[in-house]
């Protein structure tokens, strides 16, 4: 896919030869090439993984356009809460461990011995989070909701973890078309369930609940697509663990334990601070503005996780590729970004009632920041996608602690003296700060590392 090879000592001295063709011109051709192939083989991957993509950004604005207009006022941001807690239990499995078996397995061959330590340590990494998780939610509570619907949460996410890993081995054997199926699968049943329970007029809590337990319902379509694959072949219960596979593993597991606690976290913290000084109706027009975001968001991510983030970690021996590869990705996704944010914010006057109801149009005022923001994140994140690539836990952790942190400073000085756009123009600024500071420690590394090639 790359044509570009890392240039040895023939190559530097044909180089400075009396050779009467200037070699400037044929290298910038090549490196134009080189972009084309990779601007295509991206493209067309991305394209690949459109079904899925479609399939969970359709679900997610069914499910935002119903609860916007049948559920009571602040029922938005209720369904929000309610998804962050389930993001705060499905982090550590899915943010970490998973990312970590699509690294350590996709060189190997399912059902092989290595390859059952691996999956073995994932299983028992993703049980530990669920029973800390636990633990935490019979101590604080859940929602103020009762013991049977703590049950009934820790069951869904229990279902819902077993399909994520299920759905990473899958990516890792290159099953690309079945996990296709199992995003258009989770999607369809999680929307549906809430969609049914809410129009038939239930309480929210089991609108909820059915949302969780239909998608972790998923985890049985999961196992057949899984077994059809190979990917379960010569599994025993109970399985020995590896504890290098679980060091490895442990590795983007704290990975994210940062994310958890600089990302989500702080999210649930926000939003039940917006909600307590705002009140819940209008802290539903920054959720307005937060969920639009939140769907484009999960179409970003999707593309990313399973075109760009397996090519990179493919790439890890060869940091000149690497480097060629980011770079190349990210001067095609800057302008398009730029491009697609600006359209939705021009068509924000009809696209937010549309997507959500009339009475919150008013969400528009604060969809510019948000937008910006989310255009630094977007790309801030290629860099970040290296670190995880590359097993770098402490400059990762050490790049979550310091957002969140400068989030955290950014709330105390914008919310006091702007209100509620203040929690946009936080979000704009912090991830501005977070891409200037990628961009420059990765130019400051590539220039040492090349100075580097060129001294071997």
């Amino acid at each position: 896919m790359l044509p570009l090879r890392p240039r040895g000592r023939a190559d530097i001295c044909r180089a400075h030869s009396p050779d009467p063709a200037p070699p400037v011109p044929q290298a910038a051709t090549t490196t134009r090439a080189a972009q084309l192939t990779i601007w295509r083989g991206f493209v067309r991957n991305s394209l690949g993984t459109g079904v899925a993509v479609v399939a969970r950004a359709a679900g997610a604005l069914l499910l935002n356009k119903l609860f916007a207009t049948y559920a009571p006022a602040g029922g938005l941001t209720l369904l929000a809460q309610f998804q962050n807690l389930m993001a705060l239990f499905t982090t550590l499995p899915n943010d970490g461990v998973h990312v970590g078996v699509v690294k350590y397995l996709a060189p190997l061959r399912p059902g092989s011995p290595r390859y059952r330590l691996w999956l073995g340590a994932a299983a028992g990494l993703n049980a530990a989070a669920l029973l800390v998780g636990t633990i935490v939610l019979a101590v604080q509570g859940l929602l103020g909701w009762g013991w049977a619907s703590l049950g009934a949460f820790v069951l869904g996410i229990a279902l819902l973890t077993a399909q994520g890993l299920l759905g990473a081995a899958l990516l890792a054997a290159g099953r690309l078309r079945a996990y296709i199926m199992l995003s258009v699968a989770l999607a369809a049943l999680g929307a549906g369930a809430a969609s049914i329970t809410l129009l038939r007029g239930y309480s929210l809590e089991l609108v909820l609940l059915a949302y969780l337990l239909a998608q972790g319902a998923t985890v049985l379509p999961a196992l057949a697509l899984a077994a059809r694959a190979g990917v379960l072949q010569h599994l025993r219960w109970p399985a020995p663990i590896s504890r290098v596979a679980v060091r490895g593993l442990s590795q983007f597991l704290l990975m994210a334990v940062s994310t958890l606690v600089f990302g989500k976290a702080v999210e649930y913290v926000l939003r039940d601070h917006l909600m307590a000084t705002y009140g819940a109706a209008r802290t539903d027009l920054w959720q307005v503005v937060a969920k639009l975001s939140d769907n484009y968001t999960m179409v970003f991510a999707a593309v990313m996780s399973s075109v760009f983030y397996p090519r990179l970690a493919a790439l890890g021996a060869q940091p000149r590729a690497a480097r060629t590869y980011l770079q190349s990705v990210l001067l095609l996704l800057a302008p398009v970004l730029a491009l697609g944010l600006g359209v939705v914010f021009a068509c924000r006057s009809w696209l937010l009632p549309l997507l959500f109801a009339p009475h919150l149009a008013r969400a528009g005022e604060l969809l510019g920041p948000q937008l910006v923001g989310d255009w630094a994140k977007f790309l801030s994140w290629l860099f970040i996608f290296q670190l995880v690539a590359k097993a770098r836990t402490g400059a990762y952790v050490a790049v979550q602690a310091a957002s969140a942190a400068g989030f955290a400073v950014l709330l105390v000085l914008l919310l006091p003296r702007y209100g509620l756009p203040g929690a946009v123009l936080a979000h704009a600024a912090r991830y501005g700060l977070v891409l200037a500071a990628c961009l420059g420690f990765y130019w400051r590394a590539k220039g040492a590392s090349m100075r580097h090639e060129n001294a071997a």
